[in-house]
């Protein structure tokens, strides 16, 4: 019976559409190094071919990265190019091992909002305006500039701003914008972006922190103003 190669499997079984689908975790490490070779031999899918490679390893993946690229191209449908993708796969893992975690910044409170945003912002001599995505602990998820205006405001889409916060599967959202003249008074537009800002946070049950106005060595908070 004539085998059939991974792009004629069944949506479901083949390794890509699978981790797109469940996730990486739940792929088995045959799987895995299928995807990164891509293709088998004409007698046996990249899986199969990942399988017989790991069995000689005795399943082992510490003992597949000690392979050479010469024993890896042994194998039919090896040759040196995957050989040197499965190397380098063992290497990123093994380095990955020890690494420490990120450290993702506590961003709690005003202060700590305009100690980790004014070296972005001191500088600038136009307003910017950036979102701070942050996890049920406060810690930073992912931070990003969603507007660059003129001197004395900036255009912001708030569905940009509640697109990114759901992509990033965040709990918590903070604001902030620099005010190149120095002054700390919030705007009316300002007061009018943060109450329309709060209403889609609550609408998406997101936790709105913080839209905080920094300036070169001040800044002003609407959390610590008491108008959130």
């Amino acid at each position: 019976m004539e085998k059939l190669n991974i792009n004629q499997w069944a949506e479901e079984d083949r390794p890509r559409e699978k981790l797109m689908r469940l996730g990486a975790e739940v792929l088995s490490n045959a799987e895995l190094l299928a995807i990164l070779i891509g293709s088998g031999s004409p007698r046996e899918s990249a899986v199969d071919l990942m399988k017989h490679v790991l069995n000689d390893c005795h399943n082992n993946l510490n003992t597949l990265g000690k392979n050479s690229i010469d024993g890896l191209c042994r194998y039919n449908g090896i040759g040196e190019a995957k050989a040197i993708t499965i190397l380098a796969a063992c290497e990123l893992g093994k380095r990955r091992q020890m690494e420490a975690p990120e450290e993702r910044p506590d961003l709690g409170t005003a202060t700590r909002i305009y100690n980790h945003m004014h070296p972005v912002m001191q500088d600038l001599d136009v307003e910017e305006f950036w979102i701070l995505l942050m996890n049920q602990n406060y810690r930073l998820i992912k931070k990003m500039r969603v507007s660059h205006g003129g001197l004395t405001e900036v255009a912001v889409d708030i569905r940009i701003i509640m697109r990114e916060a759901v992509l990033a599967n965040a709990t918590i959202l903070a604001v902030c914008h620099n005010h190149p003249s120095g002054s700390l008074q919030p705007s009316p537009q300002d007061h009018h972006l943060t109450h329309n800002i709060k209403k889609a946070c609550e609408i998406m049950r997101i936790h709105f922190l913080d839209h905080v106005i920094i300036t070169d060595g001040h800044y002003y908070s609407y959390h610590e103003a008491g108008l959130l």
